[in-house]
């Protein structure tokens, strides 16, 4: 380990560490615009210049290894003039847009030019302007700002795995682009707003709508999928106007999906903002009261086992707390989050998790992914696959689920075959990936919903558990049987226990039972996935946030909370307890879920045994402890899983037909919609996006 000095700081770091880096590590700041922890090394902007001793010219601090005995100078005369000298040619051509730049108030370029650069130029000859570039509905272009740092090249290239943006032309003439007016086909172009150190790429949603310290900032979990990605909540009053990754480094990284960035605009459309409940065949706005007692009447009386609760894709721990222990006190086995119809079970967690861990992808050497498209279903896992694969020595094989092209995922598979078949070829041996598996060190099995969420389902899922036992996925310090959720609410149901009873029906049984008449009432909490008008004439409640299916089936409808607006615990796929925060509050007269159903057990008299979230909290632990360990992710208990038996010759398909209209959420979004005409059905014309 080489030892070297910065400015009279002696320090050992590990070899090929950088200079910028070791300087890092001592807290000494030096400015850079092309260099990013998370991408390759470019050393073009010339920011980071300093002064070493032997050598008679600066050197770039990001792209020099350390070496022994070198001393290093950030501060001296010679590295000051030449960070002035690198800013004023980088300022040579650029705008004075900032009055009207969506950057300002959080542009690298604007605190590194005032803080490291000098204070006038010298420059006085025309500046140079570029044509703006179209990269979609969701990047907004000013390329006469760009400074050439080719972070977003990079970030396309490596993490997105997209290779669509380039350079062309060279010196001063170089421009950034697609090199044909497209968008980019990525769920994952967001980010490229977050690494662009000045205003050549901006969000267009966002776009001229507020400036940074207008913002209210909340840290809260994203629901969109069940990776849980933490983010930041920028609100203006009561409105979210946009939302921004947070850094974790075991979920998320730095990164964020597209759709959980820019949907933001759903959550102030089509909102539900006042009880509703069906009168002569129209549904009417109603005060709390009516539409309690609406319900009550039709609960009064009434056999438990005629009732059933559907949990959605969206809904809080709390919330589904509260509505299992009504329903219990009701009588009723009917309960069920999985709203999919996956055929996984609660009893054993290691049978329902991601046991791995997400960032434990980049200790696996063969993955097998069965019934998944993660790219669709879980980016950000995606991304880290690729992240995976980029180092090399990665053996990774796909049953089902995606076209089969190697082009899909954005890294190389082998595509094994299309459904329970291969996977049976596997588990006895006879298939050659099987060797792969066995060969290797950590291997790692991930089963999607496309895998378990079918009617052979728990077969499948036993087939999947022996080839993890068969192929040493599953060892002491070792488990890489994994189970990738699409539902926020998913595991946080199933560690509740929101299952079906003794005797209880699943959501397959509720709805054919509703549609029999055999079942009377149905609750669906935030519920929007399932076939509504399969219920048959069964008295629909709907708690949810949108005016979306279950509230267009709904005879009574209570208004919800958004995820941005309650304080809520959600548990991701991995089984790592997160806690939401409140960032705005709801419209109108929606109340929190927990809240409205602790207030109608009271109508029902039969009050839940909490008044207050704490108390709820206190309850949720006390009922399953593991909910109280927040932000950890321990070891799930393995156990039997699935049921032996047949298994369809049907091939394993992707349930999710559509990226950006996932949700009710999406599906309100005019930016989702654009995003889905553009991406899947091609309606959008390309040019310039003004």
């Amino acid at each position: 380990m080489p030892t070297l000095t910065i400015d009279g700081q002696e320090i050992e770091v590990e070899a090929n560490t950088t200079v910028l880096q070791a300087a890092e590590e001592l807290g000494i700041q030096i400015p850079r615009f092309c260099y990013h922890d998370r991408l390759s090394i470019a050393g073009n902007c010339r920011m980071c210049l300093v002064e070493m001793e032997g050598p008679p010219k600066p050197i770039a601090s990001c792209a020099m290894p350390v070496g022994e005995g070198m001393v290093i100078h950030t501060n001296s005369e010679v590295a000051i003039k030449a960070r002035k000298g690198a800013m004023e040619f980088l300022l040579i051509n650029h705008p004075l847009d900032c009055p009207i730049c969506d950057q300002g108030g959080e542009c690298d370029l604007q605190d590194q030019a005032v803080a490291f650069g000098r204070g006038d130029s010298r420059y006085s000859e025309h500046k140079r302007a570029v044509k703006d570039k179209y990269l979609g509905p969701l990047i907004a272009t000013s390329m006469t700002r760009c400074i050439t740092c080719t972070r977003c090249i990079r970030f396309a290239t490596e993490i997105a795995g997209v290779e669509e943006l380039g350079a062309t032309f060279r010196g001063e003439e170089t421009e950034i682009g697609t090199y044909v007016e497209e968008a980019l086909t990525s769920e994952l172009s967001g980010n490229l707003v977050d690494v662009c150190p000045v205003g050549a790429l901006t969000n267009q949603a966002y776009a001229f709508n507020a400036r940074p310290w207008e913002l209210r900032k909340t840290e809260s979990i994203d629901v969109h999928d069940a990776v849980g990605c933490n983010i930041r909540i920028d609100c203006r009053g009561n409105e979210v106007l946009r939302v921004l990754p947070r850094l974790h480094e075991d979920v998320n990284e730095e990164w964020l999906g597209d759709r959980s960035r820019y949907a933001v605009d759903g959550l102030g459309l089509q909102r539900l903002d006042r009880p509703y409940v069906r009168v002569d065949g129209k549904l009417k706005p109603a005060s709390w009261d009516a539409a309690f007692a609406a319900i009550k009447a039709r609960m009064d009386g009434a056999d438990g086992g005629r009732m059933a609760a559907i949990a959605g894709d969206m809904a809080d721990v709390e919330a589904m707390l509260a509505l299992k222990e009504m329903f219990t006190a009701l009588g009723s086995p009917n309960l069920d989050c999985r709203q999919d119809g996956a055929k996984i079970g609660g009893k054993h967690r290691g049978g329902y998790i991601f046991n791995s861990s997400i960032a434990g992808i980049e200790d696996a050497d063969a993955i097998l992914l069965v019934g998944t498209n993660p790219r669709w279903e879980a980016t950000l896992v995606n991304a880290r696959i690729r992240k995976r694969w980029l180092r090399g020595g990665l053996a990774v094989g796909v049953i089902g689920g995606v076209m089969g092209s190697n082009d899909d995922l954005t890294y190389k598979y082998d595509y094994l075959g299309a459904g329970p078949a291969t996977l049976t070829e596997i588990a006895d041996g006879s298939h050659a990936f099987a060797k792969v598996l066995a060969d290797a060190e950590r291997p790692m099995i991930i089963l999607g919903s496309g895998a378990v969420a079918r009617d052979d389902g728990a077969a499948v899922l036993d087939l999947a558990r022996r080839v993890a036992e068969q192929n040493g996925m599953i060892s002491g310090d070792w488990n890489g049987f994994n189970i990738l959720h699409r539902a926020a609410s998913r595991v946080g149901g199933l560690d509740l226990g929101f299952l079906p009873g003794d005797d209880g029906r699943d959501v397959a049984g509720i709805v054919a039972g509703a549609g029999k008449g055999e079942i009377d009432l149905v609750w669906l909490l935030g519920a929007d996935e399932i076939d509504m008008q399969a219920l048959g004439q069964a008295f629909v409640v709907y708690q949810g946030h949108h005016g979306d299916a279950g509230a267009h089936r709904a005879d009574v409808i209570l208004p919800g909370a958004a995820y941005t607006e309650k304080d809520a615990t959600w548990v991701n796929t991995e089984g790592r307890v997160q806690l939401g925060r409140r960032a705005a509050y709801p419209p109108g007269e929606a109340r929190e879920d927990w809240s409205i159903l602790r207030a109608f057990s009271a109508v029902l008299d039969q009050p839940l045994p909490y008044d207050s979230l704490a108390q709820l909290r206190q309850h949720m632990v006390e009922a399953v402890p593991s909910l109280g360990e927040v932000d950890e992710v321990g070891p799930g208990e393995m156990g039997a899983m699935g049921v032996a038996g047949d298994v369809s010759a049907a091939p394993f398909e992707s349930p999710v037909a559509d990226y950006y209209l996932a949700n009710a959420i999406c599906r309100a979004s005019a930016v989702m919609a654009d995003s889905s005409r553009l991406y899947l059905n091609g309606e959008e014309a390309t040019g310039t996006d003004g």
